[in-house]
Protein backbone atom coordinates (compact mmCIF):
# COMPACT_ATOMS: atom_id res chain seq x y z
CA UNK A 1 0.00 0.00 0.00
CA UNK A 2 1.04 3.23 -0.81
CA UNK A 3 2.17 5.87 1.84
CA UNK A 4 -0.26 9.06 2.57
CA UNK A 5 1.23 11.55 1.43
CA UNK A 6 1.41 14.64 4.21
CA UNK A 7 2.71 18.54 3.25
CA UNK A 8 3.88 20.47 6.18
CA UNK A 9 3.76 24.45 5.12
CA UNK A 10 6.32 26.42 7.53
CA UNK A 11 8.50 29.03 6.66
CA UNK A 12 10.43 28.34 9.54
CA UNK A 13 13.19 25.34 8.91
CA UNK A 14 13.33 23.44 12.37
CA UNK A 15 9.41 23.24 12.39
CA UNK A 16 9.35 21.44 8.83
CA UNK A 17 12.72 19.04 9.95
CA UNK A 18 10.94 18.04 13.20
CA UNK A 19 7.50 17.51 11.76
CA UNK A 20 9.10 15.47 9.05
CA UNK A 21 11.15 13.66 11.12
CA UNK A 22 8.40 12.32 13.25
CA UNK A 23 6.09 11.75 10.16
CA UNK A 24 8.61 10.49 7.58
CA UNK A 25 8.30 6.68 8.96
CA UNK A 26 4.70 6.73 8.38
CA UNK A 27 4.33 8.90 5.49
CA UNK A 28 5.71 10.80 2.60
CA UNK A 29 6.40 14.03 3.17
CA UNK A 30 6.08 16.93 1.43
CA UNK A 31 7.34 20.70 2.16
CA UNK A 32 6.52 24.24 1.47
CA UNK A 33 8.27 27.30 2.27
CA UNK A 34 5.27 30.05 2.22
CA UNK A 35 1.87 29.91 1.43
CA UNK A 36 1.97 30.30 -2.32
CA UNK A 37 4.49 27.18 -2.59
CA UNK A 38 1.47 24.94 -0.27
CA UNK A 39 -1.15 25.78 -2.55
CA UNK A 40 1.23 24.85 -5.91
CA UNK A 41 2.18 21.43 -4.35
CA UNK A 42 -1.25 20.66 -3.15
CA UNK A 43 -2.31 21.17 -6.55
CA UNK A 44 0.06 19.14 -8.04
CA UNK A 45 0.98 16.61 -5.33
CA UNK A 46 -2.76 16.03 -4.09
CA UNK A 47 -1.52 15.32 -0.33
CA UNK A 48 -3.62 13.77 1.75
CA UNK A 49 -3.13 15.97 4.45
CA UNK A 50 -1.49 19.50 4.94
CA UNK A 51 -0.44 20.84 8.22
CA UNK A 52 -0.45 24.69 7.47
CA UNK A 53 1.66 27.49 9.15
CA UNK A 54 -0.59 30.69 9.38
CA UNK A 55 1.71 33.74 9.36
CA UNK A 56 4.02 32.98 6.13
CA UNK A 57 5.97 34.94 3.74
CA UNK A 58 4.25 35.76 0.04
CA UNK A 59 0.85 34.25 1.15
CA UNK A 60 -0.16 33.84 5.26
CA UNK A 61 -1.59 30.40 6.05
CA UNK A 62 -5.15 31.57 6.17
CA UNK A 63 -5.06 32.73 2.55
CA UNK A 64 -3.39 29.16 1.46
CA UNK A 65 -6.53 27.65 3.38
CA UNK A 66 -8.61 29.12 1.84
CA UNK A 67 -7.64 28.85 -1.91
CA UNK A 68 -7.25 25.11 -1.55
CA UNK A 69 -10.64 24.85 0.45
CA UNK A 70 -12.32 27.40 -3.03
CA UNK A 71 -10.14 25.15 -5.31
CA UNK A 72 -12.38 21.77 -6.67
CA UNK A 73 -9.41 19.78 -7.18
CA UNK A 74 -7.83 20.68 -3.30
CA UNK A 75 -11.08 21.01 -1.43
CA UNK A 76 -11.12 17.78 0.05
CA UNK A 77 -7.56 17.51 1.21
CA UNK A 78 -7.75 18.00 5.36
CA UNK A 79 -5.97 21.03 6.34
CA UNK A 80 -4.92 21.36 10.22
CA UNK A 81 -3.60 24.86 11.29
CA UNK A 82 -0.15 24.54 13.18
CA UNK A 83 1.17 27.77 14.66
CA UNK A 84 2.25 29.87 17.34
CA UNK A 85 -0.91 31.74 17.46
CA UNK A 86 -3.60 30.14 19.95
CA UNK A 87 -6.11 32.49 20.67
CA UNK A 88 -9.39 31.54 20.36
CA UNK A 89 -10.70 33.90 17.74
CA UNK A 90 -7.43 32.47 15.27
CA UNK A 91 -9.62 29.14 16.00
CA UNK A 92 -12.54 30.41 14.89
CA UNK A 93 -11.14 32.01 12.00
CA UNK A 94 -8.94 29.24 11.07
CA UNK A 95 -12.47 26.96 10.94
CA UNK A 96 -14.32 29.33 9.09
CA UNK A 97 -11.97 28.91 6.45
CA UNK A 98 -11.83 25.50 6.19
CA UNK A 99 -9.67 24.24 8.46
CA UNK A 100 -9.95 20.82 9.85
CA UNK A 101 -7.74 20.80 12.92
CA UNK A 102 -5.92 23.12 15.07
CA UNK A 103 -2.14 22.39 16.89
CA UNK A 104 -1.01 25.11 19.03
CA UNK A 105 3.05 25.36 18.96
CA UNK A 106 4.61 24.09 21.34
CA UNK A 107 2.86 21.10 20.59
CA UNK A 108 3.37 17.36 21.77
CA UNK A 109 4.10 14.36 19.19
CA UNK A 110 0.89 12.59 20.54
CA UNK A 111 -1.42 15.61 20.25
CA UNK A 112 -0.08 15.73 16.51
CA UNK A 113 -0.94 12.08 15.64
CA UNK A 114 -3.98 12.60 17.76
CA UNK A 115 -5.19 15.18 15.16
CA UNK A 116 -4.19 13.91 12.20
CA UNK A 117 -4.97 9.75 12.63
CA UNK A 118 -8.14 10.20 11.89
CA UNK A 119 -8.12 12.75 9.32
CA UNK A 120 -6.20 10.64 7.34
CA UNK A 121 -8.40 7.84 8.25
CA UNK A 122 -11.51 9.63 6.34
CA UNK A 123 -9.09 10.16 2.93
CA UNK A 124 -8.83 6.72 1.89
Amino acid sequence: MDKKKILIADDETGIRLTVGRILDKDYVVLEATNGEEAVEIAKGQKPDLILMDLIMPKMDGYAACSQIKADEATKGIPVVILTAVGNELNKKFATEMGAEGYITKPFNIQELIDVITPLLAKTL
